[in-house]
């Protein structure tokens, strides 16, 4: 009797220092230890036994390997059936687009492009890190070609606690401006105020035409041709504000050898402040070249040219009665 209990004690003590198989275990790096097989691992618990799997992958042992690794390392486990196994896993998430594209920019400008480019990546398939890693991206090794724009580029990716991961991505490179754009759809005679545009990245590709750059080039100019919305304003498109609309009634002055006449005309054009338009006097039906001085007042010279060959006889006779 005295016998069986001292097995009996024997065997409880040998179970209070067996170790357990761990059949699930969240690895935090690259490598697998024993510790993350057993618990009560002993004295070999921080013994690297190998690489793990990558990051968002795992791996299986089963009981034939664990069986080995125990007797390798003088861990007091054995297993009791096939079916034990060991699984590990490494979470990962997919490295985000932004910090390849970060890395590119950072590359390219460093190349001799624009300081604001807009990185496209063609289809960009992101590796896999360590979920919990806060990783780096730089660029080894970069081909750009500065007139079109294209490059393909192999991205190093590093952080605490994981293996370097190399991929490679391709795209192109726009430089890009700064511009005012049209908040809504603008119309042709449209004043601009500072609240009809914002400012917006725009590609420098598509200008084929020189455009406003600031918001004090557009302010209190007019639209000659529409706008979409969206899409900056050509300098081509800007002009001063007409001050003379066509077929108005103006008033028109003649100032020659110190006398300064009046007389009515219709204007036959729209001008701004300073534009030379056509006029036609109200009395003598006269054409005339005339520059806009005023809201609703032209200025003509005496050695101004008319608009037809011939000016008539009456003209300053016709010009002076108004």
């Amino acid at each position: 009797m005295r016998i069986l209990v001292c097995l009996f004690a024997v065997l409880i003590c040998g179970r209070a220092e067996a170790a357990a198989l761990r059949s699930m275990t969240t690895l935090h790096g690259p490598n697998v230890f024993l510790k993350d097989l057993f618990d009560d691992a002993g004295a070999n618990a921080d013994r690297v036994l190998g690489p793990g799997p990558e990051p968002g992958g795992r791996i299986i042992i089963e009981a034939a390997q664990l069986n080995a690794i125990a007797r390798q390392y003088n861990v007091a486990w054995r297993s009791v059936s096939r079916a034990d196994r060991a699984v590990l896993e490494w979470p990962g998430r997919p490295m985000r687009r932004e910090e390849a594209i970060e890395a590119v920019r950072t590359a390219i400008t460093a190349a001799g492009a624009a300081d604001d480019v807009d990185i496209e990546l063609a289809g960009f398939s992101p590796p896999l890190i360590p979920a919990e890693a806060i990783s780096a991206s730089t660029v080894a090794q970069l081909d750009y070609n500065s007139n079109t724009g294209r490059f393909t580029a192999r991205l190093s990716v590093t952080g605490e606690n994981m293996n370097p991961i190399d991929t490679r991505v391709s795209g192109r490179a726009e430089a890009m401006v700064e511009a005012p754009v049209a908040l809504t759809r603008l119309l042709p005679q449209t004043v601009l105020r500072p609240d009809d545009v914002r400012i917006a990245r725009v590609r420098s590709a598509a200008l084929q035409n020189e455009v406003a750059r600031s918001i004090d080039q557009i302010a209190g100019m007019q639209l000659r041709r529409p706008v979409p919305a969206g899409q900056p304003l050509r300098l081509a498109d800007l002009v001063q504000p007409s001050l003379v609309q066509r077929g108005s009634i103006v008033r028109m002055e003649l100032s020659a050898a110190g006398l300064s006449l009046t007389g009515q005309a219709t204007a036959l054009d729209d001008g701004a402040e300073g534009e030379k338009i056509r006029v036609q006097n109200l009395n003598s039906h006269a054409f005339l070249y005339a520059r806009v001085v005023g809201p609703g007042q032209v200025r003509v010279t005496a050695d101004a040219p008319p608009a037809l060959a011939a000016v008539p006889a009456r003209f300053d006779r016709g010009l002076g009665s108004q």
